[in-house]
């Protein structure tokens, strides 16, 4: 169904589904076209209805923007249509669609009838309400509409009433008729109703109480004495005129009940102390017609929505004196089937007392009814377990004094712009509030017991899991609990005799509202390398677009079955996770298989992309194209590469090993080579070691010779790094030994290279020395040649370790030429650091500093945190040389944290040792 609301916040929505609008004056635009649809309305008139008496210069050209975004937001409307004619603009459609002309419509049916039918249509036309008309529109023309259609509303009101009194429904209507009459204090149509009710529920004295105010009121402010209907009235009261009596009623009166429909509260709660506030706040702060709304944004079926509702229902039972409703829309439950609005709304009917033969046939009227008998009640509805928001619409009660509470795996959005509602997203459980959920169920025997602690660790603070994990403990000891949890997994939550405690089964429902694409989407992230995915990477994973794929993250999203994190990335909890894993067990192979080398393509071809920027000075051979339906990020620059790969870095690994699992070993190796520089860059040591070795298991099953020998480089690289000097050596002779079978000129000029700096960690420097040397001869007899600017620079470096300066600074001036000619900024930094380590042990503190600097603002432009840290740190000697205390310590307290950022302990304990001999007095330059 199309409607267009102006019987409240201006919308327009079809089938419930919201069509969005903009501004307070494009609503405007839509209201005033509404209000007189299938009529031409001219351009001078709107812009007076909109804009007010004073008319902006350009508002002609506004009302043509506003214009045009209302027929795309109208779009997707049925058989409406934004037209433009001679001196204006028409919007044809239906009258029936806009909730105005059908509220006056169906007054204009009931007044032609008479009995029970006119009192259905009034209901119905009153039920479209849902607040003030036009409210954020501030012009004469909004306020003469709201005026009217506040005199009609009444009016309608009034019509309802005399029917209601003509049926001898005076005492369901009281509540309401008390409330009217104190609001329309001068209006004697409803002072007159209200008497009328009051005489008839044996209250005469209140009755003629509330004629005297009336009468005073009349006189007081407007000079004048009741009409002839009131004085009428007020004479056959006071002589009991049998004519006054209540019609025997043609159908039975609800009885006024007071339900007490919540189930138990939960004996198992603990914790959840900021909701429960929430809530709290939430209710005190109600607006009349709103709901409160309980969505498991950040979890899934289990996460304690009921429990959280039930709980919180059961604390403030004072509040609710006239009674407390409970309806389970099964939205996600074994029935497949939610509960329909019609059914939902004859239970609360039935429960308020309702008699089966006087509940209305359409939904509209069913709404009405329900509202009318809990408007002006003191009452708690809760809604539980909710599919979407059409399904709760019908069923919100629209008084002030009415809580709502829904609770939802999905986000129901719509009820959150259209009735007010305040989302609650409920995460896990914190660790210390798990520990006190088992102990609430177990008593404090078992609070200190070990296992306790590793099985919260477990559940991962989901409550429905800590619910079967404590009935366990009733019957087992918690370190058998514990065994089982690690060796079944998901399966030990899964209590085959009740679905509705077993986890598996119960996130299983979250799934039958969902298309096929979007399980299969909800399957593949369970399986997608890393700890959460962003939406360039799900988009390969997947296979779709980035806009459909957006979509389906944000359908996942809505059924709380992904939770959005800041960054743009969407993340399960470990146990849906898990379930989400065993659901892609049932994709077929090739399927599942193409989605994982498509994402593992996408993080390969964009570390590849990072990875140019950072190696400027090494060139590594194209990649072969990415499988089909791979979208790599592009980046822009260096910053952005960096920022990619810090983002992803966990991801990276997790891809390797995924591309390891699918025998993917050429994609095991490039993504190895593609974070080389950047581990080390990053100081991301032990990394670089676990992806060197899963290269060096790829290598066995790859024919080039050259991986083998790289990937004993990377090895041995990483090993001399972390101080694991036997290791090195050997990885780094075993690639040179493959180097020098196969004739590998530049593979042993690298490998060379990397035992100087094998040999220099391990304390020899003149052997280090030996093997720069070395390494620089055979540069420069690679064919075709390559640059022997990282050659000279690693003899430089080597030589200064040697304590031979002369050379050591000979070939870093050599080498520093040569970077800046070929433009590589990590390599001239490194030169400049060796410059600034010669001249600090040779006495030219000054220019050690002035090196220094340079080469540290270099390594921070770029990224290279782990040499900037090695600048800090030698930096704070020339400066204490010179008597700079102050700047050494700023310099040591800047390396220390990046050293703790990389993990470096060594270096950590080295530099607070300085720092303390500093605050000594008693540190040394070295």
């Amino acid at each position: 169904m199309v409607w267009l609301r102006l019987l409240g916040e201006i919308d327009a929505e079809v089938g419930g589904a919201p069509a969005k609008l903009g501004s307070a004056k494009q609503r405007g635009v839509l209201a005033a076209l509404a209000v007189e649809a299938n009529h031409v309305v001219g351009v001078d008139r709107l812009l007076e209805h909109v804009w007010g008496g004073l008319v902006p210069a350009r508002a002609r050209n506004s009302l043509h923007t506003y214009v045009s975004g209302l027929r795309a937001a109208l779009s997707g409307l049925p058989d409406v249509r934004l037209e433009r004619r001679s001196g204006g603009y028409r919007l044809a459609l239906d009258d029936q669609g806009v909730d105005l002309h059908r509220f006056r419509h169906l007054l204009d049916e009931a007044r032609a009838e008479d009995g029970a039918r006119a009192e259905a249509l009034l209901e119905r036309a009153l039920g479209l309400w849902r607040g003030e008309p036009v409210a954020d529109l501030h012009t004469p023309w909004a306020e003469g509409l709201r005026a009217t259609l506040d005199l009609e509303r009444l009016a309608a009101e009034l019509d309802h009433a005399e029917l209601a009194l003509r049926r001898g429904r005076h005492a369901e209507l009281l509540p309401r008729l008390t409330g009217r009459a104190r609001s329309h204090p001068l209006d004697e149509r409803a002072a007159a109703q209200l008497i009328l009710a009051l005489y008839r529920s044996d209250r005469q004295a209140d009755a003629l109480e509330h004629y005297r105010q009336v009468r005073a009121r009349l006189i007081d402010e407007l000079g004048t004495d009741p009409g002839p209907r009131l004085q009428d009235l007020h004479r056959q009261i006071l002589n009991a005129d049998p004519g006054l009596t209540a019609p025997a009623p043609d159908v039975a009166a609800p009885v006024v009940v007071m339900p007490r429909q919540l189930p138990a509260p939960p004996a198992s709660f603990a914790g959840r102390a900021g909701e429960l506030a929430a809530l709290t706040a939430a209710a005190d702060a109600a607006t009349p017609g709103a709901a409160v709304v309980i969505s498991a944004l950040s979890g899934a079926g289990g996460i304690g929505k009921t429990w959280l509702a039930l709980a919180w229902a059961h604390r403030n039972l004072e509040r609710f004196p006239d009674g407390q409703l409970f309806v389970d829309l099964h939205g996600f439950s074994p029935t497949d089937r939610p509960t329909a609005p019609a059914d939902a709304l004859r239970a609360l009917l039935d429960a308020l007392g309702v008699a089966s033969d006087r509940v209305p046939h359409d939904v509209d009227t069913q709404s009405a009814l329900y509202r009318s008998l809990v408007a002006e009640r003191r009452m708690l509805v809760v809604l539980d377990n909710a599919a979407t928001a059409e399904q709760v619409a019908p069923l919100l009660p629209g008084g002030a004094s009415c809580i709502a509470l829904v609770t939802s795996r999905n986000r129901l959005s719509a009820l959150v712009a259209r009735h007010g509602a305040r989302p609650l997203p409920l995460d896990v459980l914190a660790d210390t509030e798990a520990r006190a959920l088992l102990t609430t169920a177990l008593g404090t025997a078992h609070a200190d017991e070990p296992a306790i602690a590793e099985l919260v660790a477990l559940c991962g603070g989901f409550p429905l899991a800590l619910g079967l994990i404590a009935a366990r403990l009733h019957h087992l000891p918690p370190a058998e609990v514990v065994a089982e949890l690690r060796e079944s997994g998901l399966e030990a939550l899964d209590d085959t005799d009740d679905l509705a405690t077993s986890l598996p089964a119960v996130l299983s429902w979250s799934l039958r509202r969902l298309s096929e694409q979007q399980r299969t989407a909800f399957a593949l992230i369970g399986i997608a390398p890393g700890p959460d995915v962003d939406l360039p990477a799900a988009a390969s994973l997947i296979g779709l677009p980035e806009a459909q794929t957006r979509k389906v993250l944000r359908v996942l999203e809505d059924h709380s079955l992904l939770d959005r994190r800041p960054g743009g990335r969407y993340a399960m909890h470990d146990l849906v996770r898990a379930y989400a894993a065993t659901t892609a067990d049932t994709l077929p192979d090739t399927d599942r298989r193409a989605a994982l080398e498509r994402v593992v393509d996408f993080h390969l071809h964009t570390a590849d992309a990072a990875d140019r920027f950072l190696s400027t000075h090494d060139a590594p051979p194209p990649l072969d194209p990415p499988a089909p339906g791979t979208r790599p990020t592009p980046l822009p620059d260096l910053p952005a590469a960096l920022e990619w790969l810090d983002t992803h870095h966990p991801h990276l690994l997790a891809a390797q090993h995924t591309a390891a699992g699918l025998g993917r070993h050429q994609s095991v190796w490039q993504l190895a080579r593609t974070l080389y520089t950047f581990h080390h860059w990053r100081g991301h040591l032990l990394d670089e070691l676990a992806v060197g070795q899963a290269a060096l298991e790829a290598a066995a099953h790859l024919p080039d010779p050259a991986i083998s020998i790289r990937g004993h480089h990377f090895v041995g690289r990483a090993y001399a790094d972390l101080g694991q000097h036997d290791e090195a050596i050997a990885h780094l002779h075993q690639a040179l030994a493959l180097a020098e079978h196969h004739d590998d000129t530049l593979h042993r000029a690298n490998t060379t290279r990397a035992l100087a700096r094998a040999w220099e960690q391990r304390g020899d420097d003149h052997r280090a020395l030996e093997h720069a040397l070395l390494a620089l001869e055979l540069y420069r007899r690679v064919e075709p040649p390559v640059s022997e600017s990282t050659a000279l620079a690693t003899v430089g470096w080597h030589a200064a370790q040697a304590a031979e300066y002369d050379t050591a600074r000979t070939h870093c001036r050599a080498a520093l030429d040569l970077f800046r000619e070929e433009r590589d900024p990590d390599g001239e930094a490194a030169t400049l650091h060796s410059l600034g380590w010669i001249d600090q042990h040779t006495g030219h503190h000054d220019r050690a500093v002035e090196y220094y600097e340079q080469a540290l603002t270099l390594f921070r432009t770029h990224g290279n945190n782990r040499q900037a840290a090695a600048t800090l740190d030698n930096l704070g000697h020339p400066h204490l040389a010179l008597g700079h205390a102050e700047q050494a310590r700023a310099s040591w307290r800047e390396a220390l944290a990046l050293y703790r950022e990389q993990g470096d302990e060594a270096k950590v304990e080295e530099v607070l040792r300085q720092l303390d001999l500093l605050d000594r007095g008693t540190a040394e330059v070295r």
